[in-house]
């Protein structure tokens, strides 16, 4: 990717061409790969800290944002238009599981799933978090698929289709929470592209969605809204303004310096010719840009790539 090398989002990028349906792909695979019914079956969406979380987390992640910010070029208008079409989709599927949902749980042994639902949301930061552990981690639908094998009851089961209004009303929610957070990261993408570090967006992601895991384990009160303080605080930490104003007070002295150096010598001798000037390769700056242009900011890219 361009600015960002995101695990997920460069494994799904080798078979995507389109940006918008890279996009797409990302926001749409937590309903695919069977992480959001494990949030839900797992009771991730009781609180409205855990909406928040889910939809943050799971919807709008990292990978969210990485495509948005990273791979896609259009106005924040047309990213706008296709974060809203991709969400329609995700809703719509938000509310399709969460209406199953309790027809599935009560196949189920809630607190042996609930367990595997975790590991499931903590292979997923595993994954954000590098690439190396992803090549080794088995994906979420092999994890899930392996809970529901050692959860089942059939003692208990009841065919008949269950459902929860106040469950996919959370559900939409959580989902809706996703939606306006990438529809937010659309629309002010030209600012943040200029003031947010994507990679140390990431990492911190991978961070809440560990503490997510352990909420749904049962190791954090899920009353405590751990995993949204910590993504909040990642949110604050990512912003690095310092960049972009550094670049346009480099070229402020440089344009001023380019006029202040033209002025004496027309003044002085009448002529406006500089041969005096040094060569653009001979100034002081140009080895440390080539040295530290692109490959300085691959340089500084933390171990965990």
């Amino acid at each position: 990717m361009s600015s960002s090398q995101h695990p997920v989002a460069l494994s799904i990028e080798r078979r995507v061409s389109s940006s918008a349906r890279l996009l797409a792909v990302v926001m749409c695979l937590p309903l695919v790969d069977g992480v959001f019914v494990a949030v839900v079956l797992g009771g991730a969406l009781e609180t409205v800290a855990g909406i928040l979380e889910v939809g943050l987390l799971v919807f709008a992640g990292s990978a969210t944002v990485a495509v948005i910010l990273a791979e896609m070029d259009a106005t924040p208008r047309e990213q706008a238009r296709i974060v809203l079409g991709v969400g329609a989709v995700v809703i719509a599927g938000a509310a399709v599981q969460a209406t199953l949902a309790p027809t599935i749980e009560s196949l189920l042994d809630m607190a042996v799933f609930e367990r595997f639902a975790a590991v499931v949301v903590l292979g997923i930061a595993a994954s954000t978090a590098s690439a190396r552990l992803d090549e080794y981690l088995p994906g979420p639908p092999v994890v899930l698929a392996l809970g529901l094998v050692a959860s089942v009851e059939p003692a208990g089961a009841s065919f008949a289709l269950q459902t929860d209004p106040v469950l996919v009303v959370r559900a939409v929610a959580a989902a809706g929470v996703g939606v306006g957070a990438a529809l937010a990261v659309a629309v002010t993408s030209p600012w943040l592209r200029a003031v947010v570090e994507i990679d140390r967006f990431r990492f911190g992601s991978a961070v809440a969605l560990g503490v997510l895991a352990l909420s749904i384990g049962g190791l954090v009160p899920s009353s405590a809204p751990v995993a949204l303080a910590v993504l909040l605080v990642t949110g604050l930490l990512a912003l690095d303004p310092g960049d972009g104003g550094a670049a346009g007070t480099a070229g402020a002295v440089v344009a001023d310096g380019g006029d202040h150096t033209s002025t004496p010598d027309t003044d002085a001798g009448g002529d406006s010719d500089t041969t005096d000037d040094p060569a653009p390769d001979e100034s002081p700056g140009s080895a440390d840009q080539a040295e530290f242009g692109e490959g300085g900011s691959t340089a500084r890219q933390p171990p965990w790539f």
